[in-house]
């Protein structure tokens, strides 16, 4: 019911963007008889002077979508895909330098990683492994994360990784925490600690004026430490563990100053085998996939600000 005492105010157009969502496109390289490849799913968003099309339908400051998936494709030949971030740095760069009503523009990026296909040597009566360097496997893990956004003059890019799930059999425990009249969880001194990481890390490079980072590398670099921390931590919760993951990357890598977890925990539970006469010593579990418990943080280099949006990794 319309409440008639209230003044009537005028309507307003909020923040707004348009694009071509999931552009799939694959870039083959060819270098003799060895392939390389880039499998990546693109999508562009556009904002600006914008407020005429939803006002009255005209589409005079309006590049088509179609144009810009047309874009994508063109630019995979023109510019080839050095790597994520530098594919989606050619786009941005490219609609607000040529579009003058666009005044920002945000590419998202997933990237999906493939490996060469073993064969045997050459002799056996195959083709050989000499030969076969265009046969590729697509790798089970993380899929590769990039956000380039571009105002004009500032460079914001966010790069990360999801589905990486990772387990530490054991040294991982969880004891001493609150306890009320619902809590039936038991304290354990030696459990499976297992999650899927979902991160996104930004870097402190954000002018033309400065050198870009190798983006190849610093992914690489940032996912070697990630491990590493997880691996390497004795745990007594995942909160501890996933600030450690985060301090190992920042005190790494010179170029990230921000890094933004969200890590449902996978837990395993010890299954009850004495109704079967057998004792379960910390050997068989059942993993349940949900409810799960879900750990999201920020860690940053000191003295910085946080702008990873706490909504692009969570749950």
């Amino acid at each position: 019911m319309t409440d008639q005492s209230r003044p009537s105010r005028p309507v307003m157009l909020g923040q707004n963007q348009y694009g071509k969502a999931e552009n799939r496109v694959v870039k083959i390289t060819r270098d003799g008889d060895t392939h390389h490849i880039k499998d990546l799913n693109v999508s562009v968003a556009l904002s600006g002077e914008m407020e005429d099309v939803h006002y009255s339908g005209s589409n005079a400051h309006v590049l088509p979508t179609d144009t810009t998936k047309n874009t994508v494709y063109a630019f995979a030949k023109e510019h080839g895909v050095e790597s994520a971030e530098q594919f989606g740095i050619h786009l941005a760069r490219h609609f607000v330098t040529s579009q003058e009503p666009i005044r920002q523009a945000r590419i998202r990026i997933e990237e999906y990683s493939w490996e060469r296909i073993e064969t045997p040597d050459t002799g056996s009566g195959s083709i050989g492994a000499d030969e076969a360097r265009h046969s590729f496997v697509r790798k089970g893990q993380e899929t590769r994360l990039a956000q380039i956004t571009f105002d004009g003059e500032r460079w914001q890019v966010i790069s990360g990784l999801k589905d990486l799930t990772v387990m530490n059999s054991t040294h991982s425990e969880f004891w001493g925490y609150v306890k009320d009249k619902y809590t039936t969880l038991k304290e354990a001194h030696d459990r499976i600690l297992a999650t899927e990481v979902s991160a996104r890390w930004r870097y402190h490079w954000s002018s033309d004026d400065t050198r870009m980072p190798n983006w190849e590398d610093s992914y690489e670099q940032a996912r070697k430490h990630m491990l590493q921390a997880f691996a390497e931590t004795y745990s007594l919760s995942l909160q501890q563990t996933l600030y450690q993951m985060g301090s190992r990357i920042i005190e790494n890598r010179g170029e990230i100053d921000e890094i933004r977890f969200s890590l449902p925990n996978k837990h395993h539970f010890l299954v009850d085998l004495e109704p079967f006469g057998l004792k379960n010593d910390n050997e068989v579990y059942f993993a349940a996939d949900r409810p799960y418990g879900l750990i999201e943080a920020t860690v940053l280099r000191g003295g910085t600000e946080p702008q990873i949006p706490v909504d692009l990794t969570n749950l």
